[in-house]
């Protein structure tokens, strides 16, 4: 019997791997945050039974919750739950088609009353960039690639 220097892990190893497939963000308003995120084309749904829990399925298997505070302090009953202080550590990113689509995004969210963190720019590492803030402060990235002659040589 030989051994390899890299062996292939155990078909039950394998299957127990954890797999990144949902992301939650806990919300204050979970209409306004539904709002806010239908400017960027997600659609959520909101099932009857759960009224504080929305959810919507991503290109490539990803599932993004929207869950409120009441919503997430019931999962954690036994530990309990606070709300998060401070700024915001995570942030969502959206690639647009186009670098003319990071503008226009931008001034549609800003437009409608959200804060604007970051205005588009040509950021150095060639991407047209900016940044805006959800209902609830997170911070929300949108981006595209630029074409080469359009990076920022730093």
């Amino acid at each position: 019997m030989s051994s390899s220097p890299n062996p292939e892990p155990a078909v039950s190893e394998r299957a127990s791997t954890p797999v990144l497939n949902t992301i939650d963000i806990v919300v204050s308003d979970l209409r306004a945050a539904i709002a806010f995120y239908a400017r960027l084309g997600l659609d959520f749904r909101v099932d009857p039974t759960y009224p504080d829990h929305a959810g919507c399925d991503l290109p490539g298997g990803l599932h993004l919750m929207l869950d409120t505070e009441k919503f997430r302090a019931s999962v954690h009953q036994e530990a309990g739950w606070d709300r998060p202080t401070g700024d915001p550590r995570t942030f969502l990113a959206f690639q647009l088609p186009a670098p003319e689509a990071v503008d226009a995004a931008y001034a549609d969210l800003t437009g409608a009353g959200h804060r604007g963190v970051q205005p588009p720019w040509n950021a150095f590492w060639g991407m047209r960039y900016a940044t805006v803030a959800d209902p609830d402060g997170n911070g929300v990235d949108l981006y595209c690639p630029l074409p080469a002659d359009q990076h920022d040589a730093r």
